[in-house]
């Protein structure tokens, strides 16, 4: 299969780099810059599971090339009308889309612009970044993607793709149930981003300070209060479950929203927390903890 990363950052380069290091062929669609960058330095993963140094194919919104069968949709929320335009040009009526960005305020404009049976559910676990020089950094055991079609079916070409996806260093799992699993990816993200971002602390720290494990499990109660209300298709215990992840994530875990923070850079906000408040607002849901997280993100915002 012909396999297309949009996007060859912390995300999007690891698992993309990853399927090179396989022998799948897969293409970049990158900036000018990194693409100047990973011709000059190379495509470089540094991580636990072993390091890969490739310089993969890439092209630019400037190229033309045939449509591909499978895309990988790694961009952040924030450039999700621009990502789109700029795929527009690789996508025909056979191509699937796994998205690969948190929350779910992304799916229906990717539906509207390429299709509803076009574009499948994705999600993925992994804490990385990229280095001053533009390497990949993923220094934790967690390196998971997962994937599946909407109505719970393993169908043909699902099944090529968890095909072409096996085999790797990276985890691609192929889901039973992705809807649930990209809400409960969403309510993990949302509230690990919020109490992180909002104490500006890694997660142990605030796991150990005092009342700290009582503000992360309000923090999800009130998500949950808010995802039931909706509708969506949360596991009963899911609260509970995450409350163990929250204890054995390592001691200085940081959440991507707390990084790109340090480094003054725009966050998801509107699209994780901003997007729960709507929801709130429309049930008439109290969310005083969720409120002072997304005020935290605005004044930041602000002051940028």
């Amino acid at each position: 299969m012909r396999i297309l990363v949009l996007g060859a950052g912390g995300i999007g380069g690891y698992f993309g780099g990853r399927l090179v290091e396989k022998g799948e062929d897969v293409t970049f669609l990158v900036r000018s810059r990194r693409k100047q960058q990973i011709e000059e330095n190379g495509l470089n993963i540094r991580s636990v599971h072993g390091d890969f140094s490739c310089t993969p194919k890439l092209i630019t919104i400037a190229d033309q090339v045939s449509p591909f069968d499978v895309v990988l949709f790694s961009t952040k929320a924030y450039h999700l009308e621009e990502a789109i335009n700029d795929l527009k040009p690789y996508i025909d009526e056979n191509t699937v889309i796994i998205p690969l960005l948190n929350g779910v305020a992304h799916l229906s404009p990717l539906q509207q612009a390429f299709g509803e049976g076009q574009v499948i559910g994705g999600l993925c676990f992994i804490e990385t970044t990229l280095n001053e020089v533009g390497d990949i950094i993923q220094t934790s055991k967690t390196n998971r993607l997962v994937f599946g079609e909407f109505n719970q079916e393993k169908t043909e070409r699902v099944n090529r793709i968890a095909d072409s996806f096996s085999g790797t260093k990276a985890s691609f799992v192929l889901s039973d149930y992705i809807d649930q699993d990209i809400w409960h990816k969403y309510l993990f993200i949302a509230a690990l981003s919020g109490v992180t971002s909002l104490t500006r602390a890694p997660i142990g720290p605030i796991r150990e300070s005092d009342g700290g494990q009582d503000f992360i499990q309000s923090v999800l109660e009130e998500i949950v209060q808010i995802m039931r209300a909706y509708g969506s298709p949360v596991a009963d215990n899911i609260v509970e479950v995450h409350m163990q992840t929250m204890y054995s994530l390592s001691y200085d875990m940081k959440s991507s929203m707390q990084r790109d923070m340090e480094k003054g850079l725009q966050t998801e906000g509107e699209h994780l927390q901003g997007y729960l408040l709507k929801l709130a607002i429309e049930y008439n849901i109290e969310t005083p903890l969720l409120k002072a997280i997304y005020q935290n993100l605005k004044v930041y915002e602000k002051m940028q």
